[in-house]
């Protein structure tokens, strides 16, 4: 994974809608975001299962961000 697909990544979270994070449960949000991605980006089958697998690792952080910003 590049470092220019997680600034993409991390660019798309800080955007989004908190509520809209928020309001999706963690399989949704992983889609929603990897979609996101797909739509700025040309990704192989390789990339959006590398991308899957980091944003559910990442998905607590993901939450926590959005609360913060809600607040």
């Amino acid at each position: 994974m590049t470092p220019i697909l997680l600034r993409q990544l991390w660019s798309i979270v800080e955007r989004t809608q908190a509520n809209l994070i928020l309001s999706l449960d963690d399989a949704s949000l992983s889609q929603w975001l990897l979609k996101q991605l797909q739509q700025s980006l040309a990704l192989d089958s390789g990339d959006v299962r590398l991308l899957d697998d980091y944003i559910r690792s990442k998905t607590p952080l993901i939450r926590d961000l959005a609360q913060q910003r809600s607040s």
